[in-house]
């Protein structure tokens, strides 16, 4: 009878061994399966890679550009020429041909410096593909950790539910019995059903929820839905977080502030190439070109060239509707907006760390309080279990101390689940999860 009992307030909430075919997926394990796995992970990194890829000086105009150039044709005509003196020359079927083919190089070496800022705009934006990958590797690796935490709950909660289930077997075989030596009443048997009954739904049901659980943790491992495991029986909170060093961590390594600060970076080399516009454009080109036609009604029937084109461009704005002075307006804007945004996200950013930081102590308290709730629930539970074998108390009497003993599980599980994610949070916010 006892072993029930202890079944049911331990603090270590397990469920029976499960069967060797199911594998043992610790925390470490699911993290490196998601690193490898997720599409979320998979579709920034290319992304990313894109933006990796555009920062190149070709793109932002600073290379030659040398293309190659051919040209042919041809045609037949029939032709009548009258000359001043002599008669018609009449040609029937006149074939002329031409072909030219060469090669042309141009070369924009001066535009108000705009080249540089946009080869700089175009750093930033690699920068911030990099970012958006921690970005989407840390909210990853939370989801990941919280679902996998709540497994651990969710199994303590079945174990629990498990264990009041024995319990109320043993009540109604003890009322069974009791009916049986005419100590007890048809009632007392019926209620213990009844009671029976009602914990076996609620097992039922909490065996639904762990199992809804662990598909969606395989949903984000990316792996068989299906796929059976075991997790971790214990949850670990750490209690040494302090408040100062996750706020300097945040500022330092949150990704929102740290794509707040690469826009506004952003803004202001966009203003450097609008800026750029102002000044005047210098190029030069130049080429090699081979040409060749022949033609038998013309002057020259046969016509050969080749040789090389160099040449210098310049041009300079000098008005365009004032769309210059416009368009430096609406960039210095821009970075007016980006340094708002900055202020406003990392003022968002830390109103988050501070509420979960709150949270997180708030939770580190009432898991100890709990907890010694556990242990009086135990108590209370062990001496009335034994003064209903007894037959001293009421079948409600018992009940009563096994739902308050149960209510006490529950809500410790609850509170060291709510604890852990208080911590993860924490982690997150301030961008100091682990994601090795």
């Amino acid at each position: 009878m006892k072993k029930h009992l202890y079944l049911l307030v331990s603090l270590v909430f397990c469920l029976p061994a499960a069967l060797a075919a199911q594998e043992l997926l610790t925390l470490q394990e699911a993290i490196r399966i998601s690193l490898e796995n997720n599409y979320d992970i998979k579709l920034t990194r290319n992304t990313a890679a894109i933006a990796s890829n555009n920062v190149n000086p070709a793109n932002a105009g600073m290379l030659p550009v040398l293309t190659g150039d051919l040209s042919t044709g041809g045609g037949r005509q029939n032709t009548r020429q009258t000359p001043a003196n002599g008669p018609d020359r009449v040609i029937t079927g006149a074939r002329s041909t031409n072909l030219a083919y060469g090669v042309n190089l141009g070369w924009t070496v001066f535009d108000g410096f705009s080249m540089f800022a946009a080869y700089g705009r175009l750093k930033e934006l690699e920068k911030q593909g990099q970012v958006n990958i921690r970005a989407t590797v840390i909210t990853n690796i939370a989801d990941v950790i919280s679902t996998y935490y709540d497994i651990v709950r969710q199994e303590q909660l079945l174990s629990a539910a498990d264990s009041t289930l024995d319990v109320s077997r043993m009540r109604q075989r003890i009322a069974d019995n009791k009916l049986q030596l005419g100590r007890g009443s048809k009632l007392d048997v019926l209620t213990a059903s009844v009671d029976y009954n009602a914990d076996t739904s609620a097992y039922l049901q909490q065996k639904t929820a762990l199992a809804n659980t662990k598909v969606r943790l395989n949903q984000l491992l990316a792996r068989d839905l299906q796929a059976q495991f075991e997790v971790d029986e214990k949850i670990e909170i750490d209690q040494t977080l302090v408040y100062t060093t996750l706020e300097s961590l945040t500022e330092q390594q949150n990704p929102d502030i740290r794509n707040a600060f690469i826009n506004r970076r952003i803004a202001e080399l966009t203003l450097k190439e609008v800026r750029g516009q102002r000044y005047p454009t210098i190029a030069v080109n130049g080429g090699y070109e081979r040409s060749r036609s022949t033609s038998p009604t013309g002057f020259n029937q046969r016509f050969q060239a080749n040789g090389f084109t160099y040449g210098l461009t310049a041009g300079l704005n000098i008005f365009n509707g004032f769309l210059q002075r416009q368009n430096e307006r609406n960039a210095k804007l821009d970075i007016n907006n980006a340094q708002i945004s900055l202020e406003k996200t990392r003022q968002d950013v830390k109103s988050l760390l501070l509420s979960a930081y709150q949270n997180y102590q708030n939770f580190i308290e009432l898991v100890k309080l709990e907890r010694r709730n556990v242990d009086l629930a135990r108590q209370n539970l062990d001496i009335t279990l034994e003064k209903y074998r007894l037959g001293s108390i009421p079948p409600l009497e018992l009940r009563e101390a096994q739902k308050n003993a149960l209510d006490a599980v529950s809500r410790f599980v609850e509170i060291e689940y709510q604890a852990k994610i208080a911590e993860i949070t924490l982690r997150e916010i301030s961008g100091s999860i682990d994601i090795q």
